[in-house]
Order: structure tokens, then C-alpha cells, then sequence
């Protein structure tokens, strides 16, 4: 099953002789659980198609659909609602709340829902994360590496169905890049989420199921990676 789908998606800045194509008609589907790279070199238009994905921006022309759920067609209250419980974001630049310890960075999402954190479930992420340790530490506490294992901590809390990662090893070394990627493969496993990520690093993308790459806005599938 699909859980995203992007049909024939397009973003135009401006009009006329100044028109800019960022995105043209781009076109795929994301199986439930795949992880996915996203390749191209910096303004080819691949942090827009993830803003597309993510809701965070809306398209010229086009669908996005996400467990079947056209996010376009939502009043904007709806799509917040339904972006904080579906969809998990993890930026470059980390985006922790300097105020919070761990563990409360991880479950602010929850919090900002007005439910209830699941011990259990925290627990567990704390684990794989290797963050139970660090628990009542703030983030100018951690190191790189640690900070984006929260931000990944953070995109887990709320079991979304996609997480969306915007050059997750952008601010790390070489070491760290390999320990947070192999953590999100560890959670696309273990918890069947779905992963489209951003990479200007082809050999960090070749570690993904999948990959697509954007060029000029136009978007075309590489295929899958060998294991």
C-alpha cells in the first residue's frame, strides 16, 4: 500500500518573463514503510518537494496524498492537526527547545497535542536512541550527534506515518552521519515508518530503500539500492 502519493505536483514563483519553476509536474509514490533519498544539487527544487510533502507550502498545481488523505484539500486548521499527528520532521539545524531537558524535547509534540505521553513508548525510543543517559540533559549539554538523536526522538514520539528529514547529517562529521542514519534505518525497521530524506551525500542516500533525484525541478526515480 502507498501510504504517499504525489501527483503531478508543480511550484512556480512569480509570473511572466520572471516565472521561476521550482518544481514541474512531479509524480511518485512511497510504499508504507520504504525509506527514500532525495538527491540534487542546492536550488534544484528538492527542499520545496519536501515542503510540498510536508504541508508546509502549498502547490501551484497538484496532489499530495498522504494515507489516502489529500492534504490540499483541508481547511488549514485540519492540516495542522493532521501534519502534527502524521507526519515526523527532522531539520539540519536540529530546532530543539534550549529550555527543555531530553526527554522534554522528545515529548513536546505529544504535549502541544494535548495528550498524554506513553512511558512505555518513551522509554523505548530512549533506548534505541541511546539517550537514557542524557535523559535530564539540555540540549547545550549534547553533542551533535546527541541533539539529532533527540530531534529523531522527537519525530518518533507521535507514530507518524511519514517522517520527513531535511539533510539530517547537514551539521554532523562522518562518524555521527553514520550513527544517525543507521538509527533511522533502525526505526523505518522496527517501527515500519516511512522515510523520505534529503541528502546532498550520494553515499549516504545509497543507504536508503530507494532513490529519487530532482534536477531543474524535474523529479526522476533512481530505483531501488541494493542492499
Amino acid at each position: 500500500m502507498n501510504l504517499l502519493e504525489v501527483k503531478a505536483v508543480s511550484k512556480t514563483y512569480g509570473s511572466g518573463e520572471t516565472a521561476v519553476y521550482a518544481l514541474k509536474k512531479a509524480s511518485f509514490s512511497v510504499p508504507k514503510g520504504e525509506f527514500v533519498a532525495i538527491v540534487g544539487e542546492s536550488g534544484s527544487g528538492k527542499s520545496t518537494l519536501l515542503n510540498l510533502i510536508g504541508g508546509l507550502d502549498t502547490p501551484t498545481s497538484g496532489k499530495v496524498y498522504i494515507s489516502k488523505r489529500n492534504l490540499f484539500e483541508m481547511k488549514e486548521e485540519n492540516l495542522t492537526v493532521f501534519r502534527r499527528r502524521n507526519i515526523g520532521f527532522i531539520f539540519q539545524s536540529f530546532h530543539l527547545i534550549p529550555e527543555l531537558n531530553v526527554e522534554q524535547n522528545i515529548i513536546f509534540p505529544v504535549l502541544l497535542d494535548y495528550q498524554k505521553p506513553d512511558k512505555k513508548y518513551l522509554e523505548e525510543i530512549l533506548e534505541v536512541l541511546n539517550l537514557k543517559e542524557r535523559r535530564h540533559h539540555l540540549p547545550n549539554q549534547l553533542s551533535g550527534g546527541q541533539q539529532q538523536r533527540v530531534a529523531i526522538g522527537r519525530a518518533l514520539i507521535t507514530r507518524p506515518a511519514l517522517i520527513l528529514a531535511d539533510e539530517p547529517t547537514g551539521n554532523l562529521d562522518s562518524q555521527n552521519s553514520s550513527e544517525v542514519i543507521a538509527l533511522l534505518k533502525k526505526a523505518s525497521r522496527k517501527y515500519e515508518q516511512t522515510i523520505v530524506m534529503i541528502t546532498h551525500s550520494l553515499s549516504i542516500a545509497q543507504t536508503a530503500d530507494r532513490i529519487l533525484k530532482v534536477s531543474d525541478g524535474v523529479v526522476s526515480d533512481f530505483g531501488r539500492c541494493r542492499e
